[in-house]
């Protein structure tokens, strides 16, 4: 994108009255990390302003919406599209300050947050109480409950405990329009109205700016079982993920590792691995002591195949460190082998794993690249690594070729190209393929209903539109 002139003065200063002149960036090298997220994209914004109460993000964004002025709102930055991109320059409304716990009311099992607080800090003000919120990325320690509706993004728990979008009863926002609004209730029934909580979350920012969450807590199970499964083939690995959804004990993490990454983790770790392994499982149960062991042995029972090389369960945190080693040996692994590798997050129904897994296979030979897949099994959602040098432009092609087909292969299992990391820029120019020009016109239409200037992160999610561009 070409560089963008400064904002205009009179719009700096209505910013600096706003906020305070501490919360205004303008100066290039400033505005510089917020250009970023955890993507390959990179654009410059005009300035940076950092809200710290849902008044003043309601003043930015009217300003916003008055001045025609691009608005990209951010949190923690830790998002692989793109979404967070500012891709026309202008604005970028950081809510990383926005770090109030508003109210905790255990007897409702309810949390209320401002949209700038970690994932980290919810799970450890609901702990204080005997309650978490299921919603678990791996950079929960980082990334914001804003970040999470944005996306949607789920983690391992969502097996059990579903997604966002399940574990959130009310939403306080911002139109595109700088309107308020308040969504869903603070009970866990009731249908007045259409579902705008749900609408909001997973819109990645281009409806209406979430300034504070209620968010649905669960409490904290008296006790947890951890188990792994290695088999010598991926066939084996895939049925069992699907034999052990289908018993009545649902685990509370399926998380899957396929033969590519385990020789790359036997390359470049410690972890202890069987020689013939060529999948691998991890397993966790949760629930009252009384029912463990009987949990353990219907997993077991689901998880026992012709293809099971061996069956662990971990008695003591030791144990379960030493079964978790091989999965946390993985991302490491990856960074050293192929740090600016694509890494593509799509989702299929459980039973087609076996098919996805295969395809990709096949996929990787064809283009000659390798590919790692792990991810989530137990809602089906693979992580899909392709390990090329993006600053190499015959591997790119290659990678663009075999991205093409991938998506193709998803789409033919009945699945769906995002599972949690959302859409961004880095899938927008696909999603037409899953979604038919209905779904798509009725969505560009809803847009333009939440902001009608088209301020908020333009051209990102939904595929761009020559006749609204006009």
């Amino acid at each position: 994108m070409p560089e963008q002139e400064s904002l205009p003065s009179h719009i700096i200063t209505k910013l600096t009255e706003y906020v305070g002149n501490e919360n205004v960036l303008t100066k290039k090298t400033e505005c510089w990390n917020y250009g970023y997220d955890n993507s390959r994209g990179h654009a410059l914004p005009q300035a940076v302003v950092f809200a710290v109460s849902h008044e003043q993000v309601q003043r930015i964004v009217g300003l916003c919406n008055e001045f025609k002025i691009p608005l990209t709102t951010r949190g923690r930055g830790t998002g692989t599209t793109g979404a967070t991109v500012p891709l026309y320059g202008g604005l970028v409304l950081s809510l990383e300050k926005m770090t109030q716990i508003l109210r905790v009311d255990p007897r409702n099992r309810l949390i209320v947050a401002q949209a700038g607080v970690t994932n980290q800090a919810i799970q450890l003000a609901a702990a204080e109480h005997g309650f978490f919120w299921p919603p678990d990325p791996t950079s929960a320690a980082f990334c914001s409950i804003g970040g999470n509706l944005a996306y949607n993004s789920a983690g391992p728990r969502a097996v059990k405990y579903g997604t966002p979008r399940d574990n959130v009863l009310g939403l306080r926002a911002i139109s595109g329009a700088g309107d308020e609004l308040r969504t869903g209730t603070f009970t866990t029934k009731g249908v007045v109205g259409y579902d705008l909580t749900r609408l909001l979350i997973g819109s990645e920012g281009t409806l209406a700016v979430i300034t504070e969450a209620t968010l649905k807590l669960t409490p904290l199970p008296s006790s947890k079982r951890t188990m792994q499964a290695v088999y010598d083939d991926i066939s084996s690995a895939s049925q069992a993920v699907a034999d052990i959804m289908a018993q009545p004990v649902t685990p509370c993490a399926l998380e899957f590792i396929d033969h590519a990454a385990l020789d790359m983790i036997r390359d470049y770790s410690t972890a202890e691995l069987p020689e013939k392994a060529g999948a691998l499982l991890m397993i966790e149960v949760d629930g009252p002591e009384s029912a463990m062991d009987d949990a353990v042995k219907s997993i077991h029972h689901a998880a026992d195949n012709d293809g099971l090389l061996s069956f662990d369960e971990a008695h003591s945190a030791e144990e379960i460190s030493a079964l978790w080693a091989t999965r946390k040996a993985l991302s490491p692994a990856l960074r050293k082998v192929a740090p600016k590798k694509i890494n593509e997050d799509v989702v299929v129904p459980v039973s087609h794993i076996p098919d996805l897994i295969n395809g990709l296979d096949e996929l990787a030979q064809q283009h000659n690249i390798k590919i790692v897949n792990f991810g989530h099994a137990g809602n089906g959602n693979i992580h899909v690594n392709l390990l090329i040098d993006p600053d190499d432009p015959q591997q790119m092609q290659a990678a663009h070729d075999c991205l093409d087909n991938v998506f193709t292969l998803v789409l033919n299992l009945e699945g769906s190209l995002s599972g949690e990391h959302g859409v961004g820029i880095e899938k927008r120019d696909f999603i037409d393929r899953e979604l038919d020009k209905t779904a798509l016109q009725l969505m560009q239409g809803i847009r333009l209903q939440f902001d009608p200037q088209r301020i908020l992160n333009q051209d990102k999610t939904l595929p761009i539109s020559p006749e609204l561009n006009e």
